[in-house]
């Protein structure tokens, strides 16, 4: 493994202006985002004022969206033709602000351009219910017809580093389609990705008083934007400290939470070993094991355990990483030196307490290779707490009723993936794991961007994203009732 170079002066990408209505707002102040990998400047963007801020909002309630349902959907489509021409060079900004392996940032892009054409073609559909009044004794020859409609304040957006654009996607997009104005604060890790995205909706037709983005300190300027006057919901998605202080200051707000996860992949005695071992490896460390849904605990059968920890094992040992620009590398770092640092300690601390390592704990800067523990027990750190990197700690279990305890005995209930042939088995675990999604012979991360998509407990309030239901949380619904007949 080579030791990353110095760090250089050379910016490649320059965001110089906020996103503030349809002006490009400059600062003299400034931050720095570096590659993780080689820690060049990758480039810089402005540090927004508390005026800034209030500035933001207040051009965003002053504004109100009069696109049809085909102008927005135009947008949408046009912006993902828009990003698809462009998508060497949006996975290369990816790659640059946040060490994601080019494989990964490709893939993060047709998502997000899948995200464009799902929220075209929910714009598009027709959001209302129509009844009949004259149902019971007591009815009457009426009709109620519902409708949604777009909120009356403005929607604020904080999004998290993992995924620097889809998460971005994953906000405005049903922003757009359903008429609505936001002010986005990108991670300040990777912000250039949420520029890239803007100026390519903007590009596409979208009104920029519909979606503003904001960089700056986050002690500085996000408690206005969840306190604003004007600010209607919060929708969050990151770690579960900042969700619960979200959820503090929020007051008579709309909140939606999008929080960690914990989330096994549970290995029967009946399955299939090599497919099972497949999905723990890319389920494991793809996107450098830094997503919510991410495979953060293996619970294997106890009387397949060591044939699967081979397998897993010889997998991980083949599972490239390093220079994220390198096509064939299958990883490339995580966000930065101190998350890499906090994996190499979590594992250290459960080597000492009885884990065994059997690959892999090897540390270079923001580069953390993959990495195999078994005799993990449950109340070690590394398994109890989210460990948001490329981290595999296998658990044996005797039995289901023992597989289902130890997958709901953590604070977190986002996903899982389990791996059975057995429908009785695969039924239980539908009925009994305390999660939001339960995925067979799939990682937990598996679904389409229409998917609905959130966790209970720690890992959110029990809201779903995707599309479809961000659609319905970011509007307001009225009833009309009329004389029928």
């Amino acid at each position: 493994m080579t030791t990353n170079p110095p760090i250089k002066d050379s910016a490649l990408f320059r965001a110089e202006a906020l996103r503030i209505g349809g002006e490009r707002v400059t600062r003299e102040r400034t931050l720095n985002v570096f590659n993780p990998y080689s820690r060049e400047r990758v480039g810089t963007v402005p540090l927004a004022t508390l005026d800034d801020v209030r500035e933001a909002y207040r051009i965003a309630h002053a504004f109100r969206p009069t696109l049809s349902r085909y102008e927005r959907s135009s947008i949408l489509n046009k912006a993902s033709t828009l990003l698809r021409a462009r998508a060497d060079e949006a996975s290369t900004l990816i790659t640059l602000e946040s060490g994601l392996c080019k494989k990964d940032s490709l893939y993060e892009i047709g998502r997000v351009a899948d995200v464009l054409v799902f929220g075209a073609n929910e714009a598009l559909r027709d959001d209302g219910q129509v009844f009949s009044c004259d149902l019971t004794p007591h009815g009457k020859k009426r009709k109620v017809i519902t409708t949604r409609e777009p909120l009356l304040g403005v929607i604020t957006a904080i999004t998290p580093f993992n995924h620097p654009m889809n998460q971005v996607a994953h906000k405005v997009v049903p922003s757009i389609a359903t008429n609505n104005r936001m002010v986005l604060k990108p991670s300040e890790k990777v912000p250039l990705s949420a520029f890239f995205l803007a100026d390519i909706l903007y590009e596409a037709g979208l009104p920029p008083e519909m979606f503003q983005v904001i960089t700056g300190d986050p002690r500085e300027i996000a408690d206005e934007m969840l306190i604003n006057e004007h600010v209607d919901l919060i929708t969050f998605t990151g770690g579960v400290p900042i969700g619960k202080y979200i959820a503090s200051k929020a007051g008579y707000r709309r909140i939606v939470l999008e929080l960690g996860g914990n989330d096994p992949l549970i290995v029967m005695d009946d399955a299939d070993l090599d497919k099972a071992s497949d999905l723990a490896v890319q389920g494991s460390y793809k996107n450098s094991g830094q997503r919510c849904t991410a495979v953060k605990r293996l619970l294997v059968q106890e009387s397949v355990a060591r044939d699967f920890t081979e397998l897993v094992v010889e997998k991980t040992r083949r599972w490239r990483h390093g220079d994220p620009m390198d096509a064939a590398c299958d990883m490339g770092t995580v966000i930065n030196e101190q998350s890499a640092r906090s994996f190499e300690l979590l594992v250290n601390e459960a080597v000492s307490q009885g884990a065994r390592l059997l690959t892999g704990n090897q540390r270079d800067g923001a580069l953390y290779a993959p990495t195999v523990l078994d005799n993990v027990r449950p109340e070690m750190t590394v398994v109890r707490e989210e460990t948001f990197g490329p981290v595999s700690p296998i658990i044996s279990f005797r039995d289901i009723d023992e597989a289902i305890a130890i997958s709901n005995g953590t604070a977190y209930g986002l996903s899982s993936g389990i791996c059975t042939n057995r429908m009785d088995y695969a039924t239980r675990f539908a009925n009994e794991l305390n999660v939001g999604t339960v995925n067979l012979w799939e990682v937990p991360g598996y679904r389409i961007e229409l998917t609905p998509f959130g966790g209970i407990k720690d890992s959110g309030l029990g809201y779903k994203e995707g599309v479809q239901e961000a659609m319905k949380s970011f509007c307001n619904g009225k009833t009309f009732t009329m004389p029928w007949g």
